[in-house]
């Protein structure tokens, strides 16, 4: 299976809105297994397309009791009123963890692998991951919703290799 390099901030890339996919195809369909391979070499538990230099409207998850899940031009249709704290971290910001609040349940709109429509009720760490990959499609990271105080406290130590200066469009 090809091995896809992860996006790593400050990438600019990070920061485009991705843009919708049109035709779900098997080069579509080898793209989202590879970006499940790579989530879990990674150990991660959720990638965008844009995490691996796909601008394409498109993510795959794989929490604990749960299967893969690929979801294409996915839309959240509902949030739960009730609001929850919980410690996120990126695989494209590496060793950063902050506690994000987001709605504790979604309904979520999508296409799968195959091209065939679907809805989800999704609640708890599914819910979040969802929110949190579906962020990065409109160019948003989760340290976007701390505290600015909390984001420079917990951005202060965070050390890539990547220079901005030099980040190249891919």
């Amino acid at each position: 299976m090809k091995r896809l390099e992860l996006v790593i901030h400050p990438d600019v890339l990070l920061r485009d809105r991705s843009q919708k996919v049109t035709d779900i195809d098997e080069e579509l369909v080898s793209l989202t297994d590879a970006m499940i391979d790579t989530m879990h070499r990674a150990r991660g538990i959720g990638l965008a397309g844009v995490q691996v230099g796909r601008l394409a409207r498109l993510f795959v998850t794989h929490v604990d009791r749960d299967t893969p899940r690929v979801f294409i031009n996915p839309s959240i249709v509902e949030t739960s009123v009730d609001v929850g704290a919980y410690e996120e971290g990126c695989l494209s910001i590496p060793g950063v963890y902050a506690d994000v609040n987001r709605p504790l349940a979604v309904k979520v709109q999508a296409w799968n692998e195959k091209g065939r429509p679907f809805t989800l009720d999704a609640d708890g760490l599914l819910a979040r991951v969802i929110q949190h990959e579906l962020d990065h499609l409109n160019g948003v990271l989760f340290i976007d919703h701390i505290a600015d105080s909390v984001r420079e406290s917990v951005m202060a130590d965070y050390d890539c290799d990547v220079d901005p200066a030099t980040v190249s469009r891919r």
